[in-house]
């Protein structure tokens, strides 16, 4: 929770912005303003060198002064894409461990948030603070509002239909499929004994979500988890593939895993957030933090 006044630092730990969004992050910084909160920039946002906005321990080094900084109270990154898990290496993982500040990102950069869990035990949220900003932004700018400076829990209340079995439990991990997977054999990737795996995707339609799907499956993940459950999958929906990304996950988890379905989670513009790294109940349509 943060209070008005509250100084945020915003990073790009994934591909720099371009150029030309420029406006849009301008546009960002005054709606937070309007909020009482005061963003603080990193040097690192904008493209230099082809996607990089500087160097991978740049980016990291970024991060981590925001994280040394006492009038800092929270951390949000604005990017998306393939480079965030560069900076992985360079964090100091016991400065954010002892830190209380969230760190808040998506798509590319479940990477880092499933890092922190893995070598701290602390939680990050994912969610993409640039949708306060986009078609959905009167309903996001409310539940960001109520539940980041009013202590409410509106941005991660979302609905969801259990499509196969009756409930789960367990530790959140995992995020976007794609990026999640570049763990996969590194001292990064969480233990996913008991733990609630939740995989959306932006791109990609049938053969690169079954590829995925099967490189899960060989690292033994759907023997471990307690359940799956999944956000949205922009291009498979977009493209009305057939079979979805339900059926695929049936198939190849099985019939006996606990499977949850959310419209709500994921890369859309009306996205809410989930705590990563904090224990969840999925039952009878109600969520339950532990």
């Amino acid at each position: 929770m943060l209070n008005r006044g509250d100084k945020i630092g915003i990073v790009c730990c994934s591909n720099g912005q371009k150029q030309y969004y420029a406006d849009k992050i301008k546009s960002l910084e005054t709606t937070l303003r309007e909020m009482g909160l005061q963003p603080v920039f990193s040097a690192y946002i904008y493209e230099k060198e082809d996607v990089f906005s500087g160097t991978a321990k740049e980016r990291a080094d970024a991060l981590m002064e925001f994280y040394r900084d006492d009038t800092i109270k929270g951390i949000f990154d604005i990017s998306g894409g393939d480079v965030a898990n560069g900076v992985l290496p360079y964090l100091d993982y016991d400065i954010i461990a002892n830190s209380p500040k969230l760190f808040w990102g998506y798509s590319d950069l479940t990477t880092v948030l499933n890092a922190i869990y893995t070598k701290t035990g602390k939680m990050s949220v994912l969610y993409q603070i640039r949708n306060l900003i986009y078609n959905c932004k009167e309903e996001q700018i409310a539940d960001f509002r109520n539940t980041v400076l009013q202590g409410e829990q509106d941005l991660f209340r979302w609905e969801y239909e259990l499509v196969q079995q009756s409930k789960m439990q367990g530790v959140v991990v995992g995020g976007n499929i794609r990026c999640f997977l570049k763990l996969a054999g590194t001292e990064y990737m969480p233990d996913l004994n008991g733990k609630i795996l939740l995989l959306e995707s932006y791109s990609g339609t049938v053969a690169k979500m079954e590829t995925y799907l099967c490189q899960l499956q060989q690292l033994g993940a759907f023997e471990k988890v307690a359940g799956i459950l999944l956000g949205t999958f922009t291009e498979m929906e977009a493209e009305k593939c057939n079979p979805g990304i339900e059926e695929l996950v049936k198939r190849i988890a099985g019939k006996e895993m606990p499977i949850a379905v959310t419209r709500k989670i994921g890369h859309g513009t009306d996205a809410k957030g989930i705590l990563i790294g904090r224990e969840l109940e999925l039952i009878n349509f109600k969520v339950n933090y532990l």
